[in-house]
């Protein structure tokens, strides 16, 4: 799986993650249970991944929707 977001944001993790969905690309929200752990101090930031042949699609589709990827 390739990274395409981090973010302590999870407003923004939440819309991008949506975004993947609605569209049927396969991702995974990754480390969100550690930030809570972590005391929500946004020390430890969320990531969205996603397959390796869905890249581009999923690249495409958050950039439409005014994502910043990290990727």
């Amino acid at each position: 799986m390739i990274e395409l977001l981090r973010s302590n944001d999870p407003v923004l993790m939440s819309f991008a993650a949506s975004v993947l969905k609605d569209a049927g690309i396969n991702h995974s929200l990754t480390d969100g249970h550690m930030s809570v752990i972590d005391g929500s101090i946004g020390a430890l930031q969320q990531r969205i991944l996603v397959e390796d042949d869905q890249r581009d699609e999923a690249e495409r589709l958050l950039t439409e929707a005014g994502v910043q990827l990290t990727s």
